[in-house]
This record gives structure tokens, C-alpha cells and sequence, in this order.
């Protein structure tokens, strides 16, 4: 009996004092070297199943060495909710990966004009890896606060970069809203409504 009450005052003792967990956009991170593959498709889509649009703004043409704001709209319905750690539901995180092309990157805080860093605070922008400053994520950040991303991109300088030539590039982006329904491992998550 002894036994009995030791077990569950540490199971009820560890239930109390668990923190709760975060869902994040860079679970692929450990295990892509490109969040886009071969294909196409962004990687995100392995563990957030729901196909739904989102809608990339971009300039038309930028010049060199120019501080410009890419957004990513995430429209979705605000009235759905996510289950939270705790069991409990709660509004809906949204995250974003943007691919940008070799050579551009998020522009640095000094060089950010007043407006856009409006637009842009309490954004923490994360590059996918140390040697790709071109492949940017945000989130999870709430998507009630949020429904679209600006990102602040800094364009390459040809004068300080002869690798840098400007044509026609391409630019991938990739939006979640919600926690995904499979983990990294292929286990289902407690957000298993498939929509």
C-alpha cells in the first residue's frame, strides 16, 4: 500500500510540475538539409497535413543593397481553436518558411526603415541554419496577433558580391496555422483533426 501512495504522489507530483510544450515550425530542421525537396513541396507539409493556401507579397523588381518587406498572409477561419499542451483550447499559432534567393537575407536592424520595423517587432526571424541565411523561419507566434508575416529582406550588393547577378528569381514560402497532426517521428499529435 506503501508502494501505492509513493507512485501516485510522484505521478500526481509530475503531472503538477510539467511545463508546457510548444509546437515549432523547425522540426525539420534536424532532418532536411532544404526545407524545399526535390519535388517542390516544403517540408512543413510532412507533419501540418491540411493543404490550405497562402499568399506571398513581393516588389516587382528591387535594387541592390535595398531594404524590401516580403509578407506572407495566412488566411484562415479565427474561430478555430488548437489543443494546447494542457489540454485545454486555444487560438491558433501560425508559422512561416520563406526561401529566399542566394544572397538575400533578412535585412540587419540598422538598416530597417521606422515603418517596416513597426510592421516587424516582436518577430523573431531564425535563419533554417547557420550556412543558409537565405532560408528564413518565424513561429510559432500567434496567429489572432498575426495573420500575416512581414519579413524585412535585405538585397545583395554586386559591388561587394561578384556572385551576385540580378534576373528572375524564384521565391518559396510555406505557412502553417496550428499545431500539425504528425510529429517528426510519424506519431500522431493531440491535434488530429484533419481539415
Amino acid at each position: 500500500m506503501k508502494k501505492f501512495f509513493s507512485f501516485v504522489f510522484v505521478l500526481v507530483l509530475g503531472i503538477s510540475l510539467a511545463t508546457p510544450a510548444y509546437a515549432f515550425p523547425y522540426y525539420a530542421q534536424e532532418a532536411y538539409t532544404n526545407p524545399r525537396e526535390a519535388t517542390g513541396r516544403i517540408v512543413c507539409a510532412n507533419c501540418h497535413l491540411a493543404a490550405k493556401p497562402i499568399q506571398l507579397e513581393l516588389p516587382q523588381a528591387v535594387k541592390p543593397d535595398t531594404v524590401f518587406e516580403a509578407v506572407v498572409k495566412l488566411p484562415y477561419d479565427h474561430s478555430q481553436t488548437q489543443v494546447l499542451a494542457d489540454g485545454s483550447k486555444g487560438g491558433l499559432n501560425v508559422g512561416a518558411v520563406v526561401v529566399l534567393p542566394e544572397g538575400f537575407k533578412i535585412a540587419p536592424e540598422d538598416r530597417i526603415p521606422a515603418e517596416l520595423k513597426e510592421k516587424t517587432q516582436d518577430i523573431y526571424y531564425q535563419p533554417y541554419s547557420d550556412t543558409q541565411e537565405n532560408i528564413v523561419l518565424v513561429g510559432p507566434i500567434p496567429g489572432d496577433d498575426y495573420p500575416e508575416i512581414v519579413f524585412p529582406v535585405l538585397s545583395p550588393d554586386p559591388n561587394t558580391d561578384q556572385n551576385v547577378h540580378f534576373l528572375k528569381y524564384s521565391v518559396h514560402a510555406g505557412g502553417n496555422r496550428g499545431r500539425g497532426q504528425l510529429y517528426p517521428t510519424g506519431e500522431k499529435s493531440n491535434n488530429v483533426q484533419y481539415t
